[in-house]
């Protein structure tokens, strides 16, 4: 199907000509290239407030240097700027752990360096607060959602406070923005002032002279947190329980002493509780928005590689009840799961078998966790009261309805569709599901009926899972099941390879440097996957991201739930040596023979730091 530019949300003062548009409600400014996708943020924003009657532009990958054109060309909106820094945090999509340079920016034409600045919400706001300071600036997406509170910034390797006090904007939306965006355009559309905005949900603002209610948190204030790292512990908890519950409570977090931040002296930082988990209905809609799934034609031949990995994939629901460590999924988008419709579904998956790319093979149909769709508490009652990060860890609530079946049934409705070959699952499956037994048999028929299918039907020859490591302990502390279970779902999976006469391979994820983990563990992790037979591709050194426990563990040195003493990796001597274990097989100094010296070396040198602290 080919597009007109007028198909696209606006980026040019001719392209707002050509919709005979003198004047815009909102622009937003993205630090991605414009993709007119359901993947990408700043469509989803910007194609919800279409629906709802506004006209709005989008503005990608303003250059922040010189005169600050991009900034000033499409003039003032009626209502606010928005600022969406791109679907990753800007720091994590530039940076490795060893803080080098990556390769490309998936998200930017080519995968250009030079099309995004570091910290995009700060630039770009700072940018329009000088050109327009009476127009309100609203951030969004990921890079504002988890830097809301008090964070600690890895690559400045410095706790920061709420990115509004860096970025002198007026107000956050975080989590999936649909809804505190579209009831923010209706309240300033309505005359009322940013200012006097303060009781939607789901945003963040800063407040001078407020009073805590009853029910509300209040938090160590930011320079609290700078004085003693058990007190920012100590508020991670509270933030990350929060922001899994049903029935949230106010969160306050003073700001005592301004020192450098001179946009927040002496204010309170205010994190409304979230709106409820979106409806089937109202995400439907969402994803039901007419995107016309393309990038924007001004980047014609260019590849953006973020693009080209998900053009043939569908989302079929929201939210995460893994709870895993080191993952920012449930601050952001929450544990509770949303599932989109059979038939919302089925009308996306038409769509992409129109694309005249296609060749009829559905590279994932999948969601933050491939295998979640459809589960829930049984007893909502119980859920509504629950605060527990994870719902399957550590161990798998018995309120938690595990039932794959209408899982099998988008499965079976998407492989019916003329144009579809094979639908294959490229996000992640939790085995730990499909292993639990219930006390419902049709339930556990079902959990075996699933794991024949994915493994015979829906894998290209690899199935990539998440162990993430092989030591229990580390699991603990990462949330993640036993590494036992792992052995019981390879052997599963090996079994019906072989019943099957397939020729299949499991692919691992691990970590290096997870809080808690000594090179001891990495040298068994070694040992155990050589004896599994795995030359590790899938492996990552642990990066501390905001707002995530394992972070949080990471920088302050304590576990926020029990707040006991937790060991990392840090230098990046230490973080090196742990990450080499991965490659034993590359190295003869990390041949088999070596990797069990090291490994019986490090568990005597352990022993002896342990004593020693």
């Amino acid at each position: 199907m080919e597009y007109r530019l007028t198909d696209f949300l606006p980026t040019t003062k001719k392209e707002l000509e050509l919709r005979g548009w003198d004047e815009v409600d909102v622009i937003l400014f993205s630090a991605d290239a414009y993709v007119d996708h359901p993947s990408f943020g700043a469509a989803v924003i910007g194609r919800t407030l279409e629906a709802a009657g506004y006209r709005v532009a989008i503005v990608p990958q303003p250059d922040w240097h010189g005169d600050f054109r991009d900034f000033k060309k499409l003039g003032r909106p009626r209502l606010f700027f928005g600022i969406s820094p791109g679907c990753m945090d800007s720091m994590v999509n530039k940076y490795t752990a060893a803080r080098r340079l990556r390769s490309e920016d998936a998200y930017s034409p080519d995968g250009r360096h030079d099309l995004r600045p570091e910290y995009p919400t700060i630039v770009y706001t700072q940018i329009l607060k000088q050109l327009f300071p009476d127009v309100p600036v609203v951030l969004g997406g990921i890079e504002a959602s988890l830097r809301r509170v008090t964070h600690y910034d890895y690559w400045q390797d410095r706790l920061r406070p709420c990115i509004l006090c860096d970025s002198g904007a007026d107000l956050i939306t975080y989590g999936m923005g649909e809804k505190p965006t579209l009831e923010l355009a209706r309240r300033l559309s309505d005359g009322v002032p940013i200012g006097d905005i303060t009781d939607i949900p789901q945003t963040v603002y800063l407040a001078n002279d407020i009073k805590p209610l009853p029910d509300d948190i209040v938090l160590h204030s930011h320079e609290e947190c700078l004085a003693d790292k058990r007190s920012q512990a100590e508020n991670f908890r509270h933030v990350e329980e929060q922001s899994n519950m049903m029935h949230a409570q106010r969160i306050l977090q003073p700001l005592k002493s301004p020192r450098s931040q001179q946009f927040c002296e002496g204010q309170t930082v205010v994190v409304n509780p979230p709106y409820p988990p979106m409806t089937t209905a109202e995400l439907d809609a969402s994803f039901d928005l007419p995107y016309t799934r393309r990038p924007h034609p001004k980047y014609k031949d260019k590849r953006i590689p973020a693009y080209d990995m998900i053009k043939h994939s569908v989302n079929i629901h929201r939210g995460c009840f893994g709870g895993c460590a080191f993952c920012t999924i449930s601050a952001h988008q929450g544990k509770f799961i949303t599932c989109r419709s059979k038939e919302s579904i089925l009308k996306e998956v038409k769509q992409v078998i129109q694309m005249p790319d296609f060749k009829g093979y559905l590279s994932d149909l999948g969601g933050p966790s491939a295998n979640m769709y459809g589960m829930h508490g049984r007893n909502l009652n119980a859920c509504e009261k629950c605060k527990r990060p994870s719902c399957i860890h550590p161990q798998i609530c018995p309120n938690l309805d595990t039932d794959h079946t209408k899982l099998l049934d988008v499965y079976h409705a998407v492989d019916s569709l003329p144009g579809i070959k094979k639908s294959f699952i490229g996000s992640g499956v939790r085995y730990d599901l499909l292993l639990y037994r219930s006390k419902d048999e049709a339930v556990n028929r079902a959990a075996q009926e699933y794991t024949r299918e994915l493994i015979t039907r829906h894998v290209s020859g690899r199935l990539k899972v998440a162990p993430e490591h092989t030591s229990d302990r580390v699991l603990q502390l990462m949330r993640k099941p036993s590494f036992q279970q792992f052995y019981e779902f390879k052997r599963l999976f090996d079994r019906i390879c072989r019943e099957e006469h397939l020729n299949q391979q499991i692919i691992p994820y691990f970590i290096s440097s997870h809080p808690g983990c000594h090179e001891q563990d990495m040298a068994q992790l070694a040992d155990i996957t050589r004896r599994l037979g795995f030359h590790l591709e899938q492996v990552q050194d642990f990066t501390p991201t905001p707002m995530t426990i394992a972070t949080e563990m990471w920088y302050t040195g304590y576990d926020p739930y029990t707040l006991e003493p937790v060991f990392s990796a840090k230098s990046a001597q230490e973080k090196e040596a742990q990450r080499q274990y991965f490659f034993w097989y590359k190295d003869n100094k990390y041949d088999h023979h070596r990797t069990d010296q090291r490994s019986q070396k490090s568990g005597k040198e352990k022993r002896g730091r342990s004593r020693r602290h």
